[in-house]
């Protein structure tokens, strides 16, 4: 499923097509596997691929011979957030723009009915990081960066405002979210981010086990359950971002991003020349 950049994608989606060449869905028995597979941008994702990853999270629940879906990436990424340079070589022709959290798969992962674990093999930022811990376990190698640089490109992001300060604890929600820190695997389970830290090498394996595992639980009590578990997360404020979506501190921030530069509001003093 490889087509060419600035390929059209073609119209309709039909069976396992997830809508852009840049994700595959694999079957593998009763589980299916959501590959994110774009290494000539580093897996970044562009509005279809998010939206696609969204469709790989409703095809498995619509469909009786699947139990449970697994998300990973290709290479040392697993997912580094949008594509934030303009280039978005699969967009929809025949489909208005996706915009904001419309196209995004948190919300559905957050109330699927079947398993969604997250095999992290690399890089995790951005939304890339937010699939992974709105999955129901999610599995990281030791050598595993994540960081939430939103603040970085001057976007609002009302998810993560809500998410992480009840994933991991106020304090440590703030220092990652107002510093862009970069955080290792060792300290993201510590914090509650992941459940599981295990070798490079072992994270498909043991996302499979585990995704077995949770198959094995009574599937209308499981849910249950998570309902009642997520709750604890709250209400994402769309209104708010989505007003501020595409506002001059978010043209900045891409723009600034896209020329590998740091954005106009950080003071001359603090300027280091590189991209944040």
């Amino acid at each position: 499923m490889g087509a060419a950049e600035g390929s059209p994608t073609p119209k309709g989606l039909k069976g396992d097509d997830l809508g852009t060449p840049y994700l595959r869905l694999e079957r593998e028995g009763p589980l299916a596997w959501c590959v994110v597979d774009r290494p000539d941008s580093r897996n970044a994702l562009t509005s279809a691929m998010y939206f696609g990853i969204r469709r790989a999270v409703d095809l498995v629940n619509r469909d009786a011979d699947l139990a449970a879906l697994i998300i990973t990436g290709t290479g040392d990424v697993f997912m580094p957030g949008g594509e934030l340079r303009g280039r978005e070589p699969d967009r929809w022709l025949d489909f208005p723009d996706l915009l904001g959290l419309d196209s995004t798969p948190f919300e559905a992962i957050r109330r699927s009915p079947k398993p969604v674990v997250s095999a992290v093999n690399g890089i995790a930022q951005g939304g890339g990081l937010l699939i992974a811990m709105l999955s129901d376990v999610a599995v990281a190698g030791r050598s595993v960066t994540v960081r939430a640089p939103e603040l970085f490109r001057g976007i609002a992001d009302t998810g993560y405002a809500c998410y992480l300060p009840a994933q991991i604890g106020i304090a440590r929600a703030r220092d990652m979210l107002l510093t862009g820190r970069t955080v290792t695997a060792e300290e993201a389970v510590e914090w509650g981010m992941f459940s599981r830290v295990v070798d490079d090498a072992d994270v498909r394996k043991t996302a499979e086990e585990v995704a077995i595992q949770i198959c094995r639980t009574a599937p209308q009590a499981r849910l249950q359950v998570k309902r009642l578990v997520n709750e604890r997360y709250g209400a994402v404020d769309r209104m708010t971002f989505d007003a501020l979506l595409y506002n001059d501190e978010m043209v900045e921030g891409g723009r600034a991003f896209a020329e590998k530069r740091e954005p106009s509001w950080v003071p001359e003093e603090f300027r280091g020349g590189n991209r944040l």
